[in-house]
């Protein structure tokens, strides 16, 4: 009994578990729970955009295709078609990781990982992966579902990796900043209706933007998500209403940043720990 209690009082005492080097099996695990969470309910997060998407290309293309010339040198279809995949990437990202975040805070379960040995750097991977894995995977099917309408090319293809993966990672990091903001649902309901959804709309996915007039034309140059749609759209037409090269850069420094702010969001546990 005395060696019992003298072999306990020589061990250290309890506290945060440290690891070194990266947790390579709790981020798989987060990563997988994110990716079963959205699979389970296919036929809402990955069929559902789908059915949306095919009916804004019914309306914008295939309805009004005779009604209007064609743009930037293409066809209606040709043009809409790629700024609907990338709608898609950009609205289901930013779903996926707001989403699964805002419901552990409101559940009281974001102890499920916050209590593992996870770091921040890990918490922010595992998450935005989830929501970039949903919003690629959604665009992809969104792609194959529409291209029979539009009968897109493929012109450059680094444009439309490069571009999807960016808007992904600008998208998923948004979400969780979003979630760890809201500490209503309705906080959360109106980041989407009044920034993203507007943003979305008003990026030139249906639309040349040269042919706003001013102000907006100016405006809509300062929106980034513009820059995502028309270097997208640029690497199946092979024409860009922008600056490709511009707008690679932004964006890729726009994700680093958002990746930055998540990374720290998590280290400062700012509403989520009490």
């Amino acid at each position: 009994m005395q060696s019992a209690i003298e072999s306990r009082a020589g061990a250290p005492a309890l506290g945060p578990r440290v690891t070194n080097g990266v947790n390579w099996v709790g981020l798989q695990t987060l990563y997988m729970k994110e990716v079963r969470r959205f699979s389970k309910v296919w036929a809402q997060t990955l069929a559902g955009p789908v059915v949306t998407t095919l009916l804004y290309m019914m309306i914008f293309a295939v309805a009004l295709n005779g009604a209007r010339p064609g743009l930037a040198g293409v066809s209606m279809a040709a043009f809409v078609g790629p700024g609907l995949i990338m709608m898609s990437i950009l609205n289901n990202a930013f779903q996926n990781s707001s989403s699964s975040l805002f419901q552990s805070k409101i559940n009281n379960t974001a102890s499920d990982f916050l209590t593992p040995p996870l770091s921040p750097l890990e918490l922010t991977i595992g998450f935005s992966a989830g929501a970039m894995t949903r919003g690629l995977l959604v665009g992809l099917i969104t792609a194959a579902a529409v291209w029979p309408f539009s009968r897109f090319g493929l012109v450059h293809l680094w444009a439309v990796v490069y571009f999807a993966f960016v808007a992904s990672v600008v998208m998923s990091t948004m979400g969780v900043l979003a979630a760890l903001w809201s500490e209503k649902f309705d906080q959360l309901s109106a980041v989407t209706s009044f920034v993203v959804t507007p943003m979305t709309f008003l990026s030139g996915a249906f639309y040349l933007v040269d042919r706003l007039p001013e102000p907006f034309r100016t405006a809509s140059r300062f929106n980034p998500f513009f820059y995502l749609i028309d270097g997208f759209r640029y690497g199946f037409i092979g024409k860009a209403e922008g600056s490709v090269a511009v707008g690679a850069a932004a964006s890729a420094v726009a994700a680093l940043l958002l990746v930055l702010a998540v990374w720290r969001m998590f280290t400062t546990g700012w509403r989520l720990k009490s």
